[in-house]
């Protein structure tokens, strides 16, 4: 005689209800987005945050995702070539328009209203940020020292990563003209630079690239945003 299929328990239930359920749909979504990227603790791409909004289905969403995360790493081993994002469906792009729309009147208000903060664009995501003329403040709050600050090879090492990635240590030593062993290892160490793959030569050397950590220091959405040549001339 077969056995009855066990019933779900109440936790089971709990998780199947939290992930169908639509959170505060009631409140206005401009509200729903602001929660989120008040207390988001990273950059968050406008996909994820009308999937955590529960207005677009989260399958598809959570499986790459999970994909990119696992390609992330530490940022100190060697991590293959990211791969493209996989095409959003017709529902996650409106998803993300709601969101987006959303931000600009979040944005639009605290303009308005003469706030000291701005939702940005950062490391391909959104992030509540302060404006610029505010940062004396937020370094004090900080606690930021002098000290803890890029020295001058080290912000010489992070450009020339930054422009010429995927780069192999013998080049960026040969445009510096000095040995950066030591300077790459202190940028591996804040998470600004990482192992990005290796070359097709022999011995396959290492090659080097920035982080979304990089991104998010220095205030960039993504590379592309970098200044051109021209750009730092002026």
């Amino acid at each position: 005689m077969s056995q009855p299929s066990a019933a779900p328990s109440t936790f089971e239930q709990m998780a199947e209800s939290a992930e169908q359920a639509v959170p505060c749909s009631d409140l206005p979504i401009e509200q729903r987005v602001e929660a989120v990227l008040l207390v988001a603790d990273r950059p968050m791409s406008e996909t994820r945050i009308a999937e955590l909004l529960g207005i677009v289905d989260v399958a598809p969403v959570r499986k790459r995702r999970k994909k990119a995360d696992g390609a992330e790493g530490d940022g100190q081993a060697a991590a293959p070539a990211e791969e493209p994002a996989a095409e959003e469906t017709p529902q996650q792009k409106r998803a993300a328009a709601q969101v987006r729309d959303a931000i600009d009147a979040l944005n639009a208000r605290y303009a308005a209203d003469d706030r000291t903060f701005r939702i940005e664009s950062v490391a391909g995501g959104r992030q509540v940020m302060t404006l610029p003329a505010f940062g004396p403040i937020v370094a004090r709050l900080k606690g930021v020292r002098e000290q803890g600050r890029l020295t001058q090879a080290a912000l010489e090492t992070l450009a020339i990563i930054a422009y010429r990635q995927p780069i192999l240590r013998a080049d960026l030593e040969s445009i510096r003209g000095v040995a950066c062993g030591e300077v790459l290892r202190s940028l591996m160490d804040r998470r600004l630079v990482k192992i990005v793959g290796r070359a097709d030569e022999v011995g396959r050397p290492m090659l080097y690239g920035t982080t979304t950590e990089f991104l998010k220091q220095f205030g960039i959405g993504k590379l592309d945003e970098l200044p051109n040549s021209k750009e730092l001339n002026k």
